[in-house]
This record gives structure tokens, C-alpha cells and sequence, in this order.
């Protein structure tokens, strides 16, 4: 199976870079510029990675409801996450697992995809030694520009309002 550039992107930064909000961003773009609907398979990805990103961020209300929300919808997709080379089982069950973590309040800690697919780890090694990252980051010391990136972005783009207001 050929796997779109907009996925291998959001494996790479959920487990290599862990900029959970840009693996939201990239396949956000891929959902709508492919108009699917609000149940597709990507949808689910895009809350398991806002999950996380708020789970981090310290926001473990807001990580708890997306992640049910994922598990919800990925539930019923274990023909596509198999064809997306992830292992169904053992994917359900980290992210039923994660979703404990969040209600009990534990730290974050980072979690990986199991993949299975041979040909779609390879890619995204690549994709990740081309980035000059290393696959599975244990996620020790992120930058804050990732931590907080929602707060830069809407800082960002008040910038450029204020700059062409003049």
C-alpha cells in the first residue's frame, strides 16, 4: 500500500519531534482538502494527537474527553487502521490505556503507534533521519515553542494584524 505524505508526516511528528498540534495541522489539511467526513479514520488521529498535546500541556480535562472522543471513532476502524499498517488490537489498547493515565492524573509520558506494517516504519524512518530526528523520542525536553505552540501561533498571527493595521 502507497501511504500519503500527510500521514508518514503525523507519525513522524507524534513520535519523533512530538509536536502534537503539527500532527494535527498536517492531517487536518489531508481531511479537508480530500473532503471526508467527520467519521473518518483521520479524525480519530487528529484527536489522539490534540489528546496528547493537552495532556501535556497540563489541560488532562481537555486530553480525557478528545481521547474518548478517539476511541469512540477508532473503535469502528479496524479494517483502515490495519490497512494504515497499524496494529488494531494493540492500538486500541494503548490509547484505552492512555486514557486511564489522563482520568488518574499521571504524568504525561509519550506513547508509540504499534506499527506492523514493515514498508511504512522504513518510510518514516527515513522521513525522520532526513529531519535529522531520531524515531520514539522519549519526549525529555521538548522546546516550548512546541509545548505552547497554540499560544505562539495566536501571538504570531495577532503580530501580523497589528503590523497591517498601520
Amino acid at each position: 500500500m502507497d501511504f500519503p505524505l500527510s500521514y508518514i508526516k503525523y507519525l513522524y511528528h507524534f513520535h519523533a519531534d512530538r509536536d502534537y498540534f503539527e500532527c494535527h495541522e498536517v492531517l487536518e489539511e489531508y481531511w479537508k482538502d480530500h473532503g471526508m467526513e467527520r467519521s473518518s479514520i483521520w479524525v480519530g488521529f487528529i484527536q489522539v494527537a490534540v489528546s496528547y498535546y493537552h495532556y501535556r500541556y497540563g489541560n488532562r480535562k481537555g486530553a480525557v474527553k478528545l481521547m474518548n472522543k478517539a476511541i469512540r471513532l477508532l473503535k469502528d476502524k479496524q479494517v483502515e487502521i490495519d490497512q494504515l499498517g497499524i496494529h488494531y488490537p494493540e492500538f486500541i489498547k494503548i490509547l484505552i490505556e492512555s486514557n486511564k493515565i489522563m482520568s488518574k492524573q499521571c504524568p504525561y509520558k509519550a506513547i508509540n503507534f504499534p506499527i506492523k506494517d514493515k514498508k511504512l516504519f522504513t518510510l518514516c524512518q527515513s522521513y525522520c533521519r532526513k529531519q535529522g530526528m531520531s524515531w520514539g523520542n522519549a519526549d525529555i525536553n521538548t522546546p516550548v515553542q512546541i509545548l505552547k505552540k497554540h499560544n505562539w501561533r495566536r501571538s504570531r498571527n495577532k503580530i501580523k494584524v497589528d503590523i497591517v493595521s498601520f
